[in-house]
C-alpha cells in the first residue's frame, strides 16, 4: 500500500520544517577544543555537534512530528506530547504495584490480562495523584480504541524497563478511571531497529514487557501508523528532504570554517 504522493510530500515539508526549526534555534557548543579544531576542523566539530544534539531531541524534534503526520490520515485523533492525566484509584494502584512485582520474580507478563485486572478496579476505592509522563503519541480509532506510545531510543537502558512498565500501566489505570469500558493500549515505540539486518534483541526486555502488545519496532510501528510498507516509504522521504536540504546544511556549516 504505502504513502501516496501527497502524503510522502506533506511528510517531507514537516521533516524539512523540524529540521530548519533545529538550525534556527541550535546554539552549538562552547566548549574549546584547540587540538579537535586543529585535527578536524572547527567547521566538523559543529557538525559533530549537532548530530549529537539531533540525536538527543530526534524525538520530540522530528519522530514525534512524523508520526502524528503519518497517523492523520488513519485515525481519528492523533496527538503528540499527550497529558494522560493524573488520576487513578488507590486500588488500582496496588493492583499495579502488584502486577509489577510478579513480573520482578519471574512472572510471564501479559497485557490483556493486565489490563482487565486494573479494569475490575479501576473505579474502587479513593483516587489519588500519580505523577507521570505525558504520552510521547496518543491516538484515538474511529471505533473509539485508545493507543498510548512512549517513543525510545533505539537501545534504551535495560534497567529502566520497570518503570517504562509502570508508566504503561498508569496510562491504562488512568484512562479506565474516566471511562473504565474504554478499549486501551499503551506501547513502548523503537524508530529503528540499530541491529539490522538482525533482529531486534527483543531478550532485554524479555520478563518485563510483553513483546505481543508492548513494544513495536521499526516497520511495526510505523506502518502500524499508517498501513503497510509505510517505513520504506518513509525513509524514502527522509533521503529525499536531506538531497534538497544539503545546500542548506552545508551553507549553515560553513561559517564555523
Amino acid at each position: 500500500m504505502g504513502l501516496s504522493d501527497t502524503q510522502k510530500t506533506h511528510i517531507q515539508e514537516v521533516i524539512k520544517k523540524c529540521l530548519r526549526d533545529k538550525f534556527r534555534n541550535y546554539q552549538p557548543e562552547s566548549n574549546y577544543m584547540p587540538f579537535h579544531y586543529a585535527l578536524l576542523g572547527r567547521d566538523r566539530m559543529a557538525l559533530f555537534s549537532f548530530i549529537q544534539s539531533l540525536n538527543t531531541t530526534f524525538g520530540s524534534a522530528i519522530y514525534e512530528p512524523v508520526a502524528v503526520a503519518l497517523a492523520e490520515s488513519h485515525f481519528k485523533v492523533a496527538k503528540a506530547q499527550y497529558s494522560v492525566g493524573n488520576q487513578i484509584s488507590v486500588d488500582a494502584q496496588r493492583e499495579i504495584q502488584t502486577i509489577i512485582n510478579e513480573l520482578s520474580i519471574g512472572g510471564n507478563p501479559d497485557k490483556i490480562k493486565e489490563i482487565e485486572r486494573i479494569r475490575q478496579v479501576c473505579c474502587k476505592g479513593e483516587k489519588c495523584k500519580v505523577k507521570t509522563v505525558k504520552a510521547d503519541l496518543y491516538l484515538e480509532t474511529h471505533q473509539g480504541e485508545v493507543y498510548l506510545f512512549d517513543l525510545k531510543t533505539a537501545k534504551p537502558n535495560i534497567s529502566n524497563f520497570k518503570d517504562f512498565k509502570r508508566t504503561l500501566l498508569e496510562w491504562v489505570a488512568i484512562i479506565l478511571e474516566k471511562k473504565p469500558d474504554a478499549k486501551v493500549f499503551s506501547c513502548i515505540a523503537i524508530p529503528y531497529n540499530p541491529y539490522h539486518p538482525e533482529p531486534y534483541h527483543r531478550w532485554t526486555i524479555k520478563g518485563m514487557l510483553d513483546l505481543s502488545y508492548e513494544i513495536k519496532v521499526a516497520e511495526e510501528f510505523w506502518d502500524f501508523l499508517s498501513g503497510k510498507d509505510t517505513f520504506e516509504d518513509l525513509l524514502i522521504c527522509f533521503e529525499a528532504a536531506g538531497v534538497e536540504l544539503k545546500p542548506e546544511i552545508d551553507a549553515y556549516f560553513k561559517q564555523f570554517k
